[in-house]
């Protein structure tokens, strides 16, 4: 941390388990400031303290971005009062099933806000990557999350930024088995992700995301630390 011949990077690390990987690949190399946004998530307080705990295990200068307003926009479950969605495993590959529930789930604008202020950081201290934890699997029902949102928004900063930045998604051609193999490989801090939409000290084990994570860990034959209210 504060090597000033070390090329700067900033992450937007939301605690969970891509964005934990896809910074810790980047930390051998960079000196990363994490930046983690509460929106008024039903997950804030979970993934602040799990954001935190990966920073310090990193090394990584760490900052808390508060943004009220975006929760008052939509009607996303991870919002509002409304219901998430519990998915069983054998709907993880359902596309019909699993685009209803990405719209449930959907926070208006989200990456493009977060990367958008990943941006200015990046812009006022010199850094010339964001890192994000974008990946595949979610792509086939998140399309902020795929390699053509990359590409595009890669394009905007070339036209729209004085420096010469680039978003960083090293999980972007992989699924959530393969990040996990990933992960293990490189000795990312998985055990202290936080993944959950619901929020509590526990996983929940049946929000989709909570599924996605304990199907990648028995895929890839990784030991699950993970503690889960629904094993």
């Amino acid at each position: 941390m504060n090597n000033p011949n070390r090329k700067k990077a900033i992450s937007v690390l939301s605690g969970g388990l891509d964005s934990t990987v896809s910074t810790s690949i980047l930390a051998q190399d960079y000196e990363v400031h994490a930046i983690t946004f509460d929106y008024g998530q039903r997950s804030a307080k979970m993934e602040i303290k799990s954001s935190k705990a990966i920073c310090d295990e990193l090394d990584l200068k760490h900052t808390v971005i508060e943004l009220p307003w975006l929760s008052g926009l939509g009607s996303s479950a991870l919002t509002s009062d409304e219901d998430v969605p519990k998915l069983g495993v054998e709907q993880l590959d359902d596309k019909g099933v699993c685009d209803e529930t990405a719209r449930k789930v959907w926070v208006p604008g989200r990456n493009v806000v977060f990367t958008s202020i990943a941006l200015s950081f990046a812009e006022a201290e010199g850094a010339e990557k964001i890192i994000v934890g974008w990946d595949l699997e979610e792509a086939a029902t998140f399309p902020d999350n795929s390699k053509e949102f990359l590409d595009a928004f890669n394009q905007v900063l070339e036209i729209g930024s004085l420096e010469n930045v680039q978003i960083e998604a090293p999980l972007i051609q992989m699924d959530k088995k393969e990040i996990v193999k990933m992960g293990e490989e490189i000795g990312a801090p998985m055990n202290i992700s936080y993944s959950c939409y619901m929020g509590g000290p526990e996983h929940c084990g049946v929000c989709e995301s909570c599924m996605r994570r304990k199907r990648a860990f028995k895929f890839a034959g990784v030991g699950d630390e993970t503690e889960y209210v629904t094993k």
